[in-house]
């Protein structure tokens, strides 16, 4: 009798392992378990679904195992190969249908969620209806090839909101370059354009009145690399129009502006490029170029000013004297953002290859302290190519997720002020059950709701809740790409492609802030932009590159919800400028001129100085306050178009300026720690 019964036993198994083998003897399961899947043998999945994670195939596995699942309610359910019964773990791939074997229609699915390689996927099921699961082997090798778990867990219905923001899609022929991962201002009327990329050509689409273009081609001679990885953009040799940084495999090559046209700067230096950015790395009031290092440490180059804005090379823990910026491999995005309220611009460099992020703080004269272990922000295991870094708590500090394109999302709270700078939050601020992985992810105000928002894979967007939690939004085709406003509504815009998602404007209210450096870099780039109401206080910081690859909008934007007016509008400057701009209306966009509000009989210099007579004639001297210990270095004139007039480095004696035009300028003044002081003079 246990003789017969063992054989029955064994019989079953067999129907049980074969019976997964097809799709239409797919095992049937029911309910939260963990499930046995058996050895890879049976039929391939023909049928690959998208949003698989960063390794998805368009290929199938060489064969698969099939169950079938039909829930009795409504209920949203999660399917995970990343659990202690699989330990170690194993690369899955698993994809997810609704029909019949002979026409599947793709539903769900992932790749590489889980860690080290194991695969996650949440979604909402319908009851009655049946769901066809199969796991492949695309990349299970023979000795992995022995079997694994899952575990499907269904939970209450997780509804999304009703949509914050609807959007409109416009197909233009016309953006066809070869790259098309720009939406900024290239012409300096501070609305957003597109710029596309091929070999020896630029293509601008220049905004014009209510989301027109007009088409313009610019020939760019010479042989440069294409932005293979990434583009950024920014004003670097200040004549008023917009350079680029095209980020390739073999180095990087800058177009940059000479006023009528562009011309091709290729240095020659090898990086393996991956995000690029214009910042200005020593607060000089030039605009340096940054690129982030797949195999070595970062490179940047320093623009030496002046007339030929010479660029001088820099790579990390090798070039004498360079700035310790990722001294190691995996880098793969850059955000530039004052982390800790000082005024100056510290550094969060996403990773991948296997080594965890990280955060450097700026301590000003090109010294940069590694505090990621400290702030607990070296995160491991993860792949990142890019993070969302913003203010997502409205509480004026900047927050971190780092987003991953391998394994969880990781949501940090800047917490200023205390002995820990930075508190993990991710358990159950919606970033825990967000299986969507991606390579690019930003963060920006989409619904003009006054808090930031994140899109990043899966098509949808992570809507802030206002109370550190994030609800996603799906959108059928959306997908990471340049965003800018792109018919000047006052709504963000997503450029992918020759594909424009034109945001529908809602009933939210909103400010732009555009910004015309003067003493700082003509951008305002590493500006901070404040803005202060019945919301409490927002913040954006000015970067050129957010994300992993494209290009976004430099003007700072601002939702504020329902209200009716805005307090304050307050932009720090690099040089320490500071102006303020009280009970200012929405819906407008905000042009400021560095310097613009600031007083003539009154200066901006921390008390450091003070400057005499004022209005001047002949000359102007500058006299120490009794209490400074600083010691002035150098100053320049800076006109209110942004020239500069006149330099000297002698400061021990009256500045002659009589030969200036009357009018209104800046004095920017240097200390010998590189720190910048502006005080505003009338010559008459």
């Amino acid at each position: 009798m246990k003789k017969i019964t063992l054989i029955i036993a064994l019989l079953f198994m067999v129907q049980l392992s074969i019976a997964q083998d097809t799709c239409l003897g797919a095992t049937a399961i029911s309910g939260s378990g963990i499930y046995a899947v058996g050895v890879m043998n049976g039929t391939a999945a023909t049928v690959i679904c998208a949003d698989n994670g960063a390794n998805n195939q368009t290929s199938p596995g060489p064969a698969s195992e099939w169950f079938i699942y039909t829930p009795t309610q409504n209920r949203t359910v999660t399917v995970s190969t990343d659990i202690a019964a699989n330990t170690p773990r194993k690369d899955t791939r698993f994809h997810v249908y609704t029909g019949s074997c002979d026409a599947l229609t793709c539903f769900a699915g992932n790749d590489d969620a889980g860690e080290e390689f194991s695969s996650v996927a949440t979604f909402n099921v319908t009851a009655g209806t049946s769901y066809i699961i199969a796991f492949d082997n695309i990349w299970l090798n023979v000795s992995q090839n022995t079997g694994f778990s899952f575990q499907l867990t269904e939970a209450p219905v997780v509804v999304p909101p009703v949509n914050p923001i609807n959007y409109v899609t416009q197909t233009i022929s016309t953006i066809n370059s070869t790259y098309n991962i720009c939406v900024t201002d290239i012409n300096g009327d501070h609305l957003d354009d597109i710029a596309g990329v091929s070999n020896n050509n630029l293509r601008v689409h220049y905004q014009g009145a209510g989301g027109t273009f007009t088409v313009t081609d610019i020939p760019v001679a010479g042989t440069h690399y294409l932005p293979t990885w990434s583009m950024a953009a920014g004003d670097y040799n200040r004549d008023g129009k917009t350079d680029l940084v095209l980020g390739a495999y073999e180095g990087l090559s800058i177009l940059k502006s000479t006023g009528t046209g562009y011309t091709n700067i290729t240095p020659g230096d090898y990086i393996f490029c991956q995000r690029t950015n214009f910042a200005d790395l020593n607060n000089d009031g030039n605009l340096d170029i940054f690129s982030c290092h797949d195999i070595a440490p970062n490179c940047y180059y320093l623009n030496g000013g002046g007339t030929d804005q010479p660029l001088t090379f820099y790579q990390a823990n090798v070039t004498p004297g360079a700035m310790k910026l990722g001294i190691v491999r995996g880098n793969y995005s850059t955000l530039f953002s004052d982390f800790d309220n000082d005024g100056d611009t510290d550094v969060f460099i996403s990773k991948c290859s296997g080594v965890p992020c990280e955060l450097h703080r700026n301590d000003g004269g090109g010294i940069y302290t590694d505090i990621s272990a400290a702030t607990g922000l070296n995160q491991m295991p993860i792949q990142t190519w890019s993070s969302a870094v913003g203010d997502f708590d409205n509480d004026a500090d900047m927050d971190i997720i780092i987003t991953a394109s391998s394994g969880a999302h990781n949501y940090f709270r800047n917490n200023l002020g205390t002995s820990v700078a930075f508190t993990n939050i991710t358990a159950g601020s919606g970033w825990d059950t967000n299986n969507s992985i991606n390579i690019d992810n930003v963060t920006y105000d989409f619904d003009n709701d006054g808090f930031l928002d994140v899109l990043g894979g899966g098509n949808k967007i992570m809507f802030n809740q206002h109370n550190s939690t994030f609800a996603p939004v799906s959108y059928p085709g959306i997908g990471t790409g340049a965003i800018g406003d792109l018919n000047n509504d006052g709504f963000l815009d997503i450029q992918n492609g020759n594909t424009i998602r034109f945001a529908v404007p809602n009933t939210n209210k909103w400010i732009k802030v555009a910004l015309q450096g003067i003493q700082s870099n003509i951008n305002g780039i590493g500006a901070r932009v404040e803005i202060h109401g019945a919301w409490g206080t927002q913040i954006r910081d000015i970067r050129s590159g957010e994300g992993f690859e494209f290009m976004s909008s430099m003007n700072a934007h601002f939702g504020i919800g329902q209200a009716t007016t805005i307090d304050q509008v307050v932009i720090k400057w690099p040089s320490g400028l500071v102006d303020t701009y009280n009970n200012v209306t929405p819906n407008q966009m905000l042009l400021v001129v560095e310097g613009a509000t600031l007083a003539v009989n009154s200066f901006n210099n921390n008390q450091v100085f003070s400057v005499y007579p004022n209005p001047a004639n002949s000359v102007i001297n500058i006299q120490l306050n009794e209490n400074s210990n600083v010691i002035l270095k150098s100053a320049a004139i800076v006109d209110l178009s942004g020239r500069i007039v006149m330099t000297t480095n002698d400061l021990t004696q009256a500045i002659n300026v009589e030969k200036l035009a009357t009018g209104t300028y800046i004095l920017s003044i240097t200390d010998t720690n590189n720190k910048h002081y502006g005080q505003k003079f009338i010559k008459e």
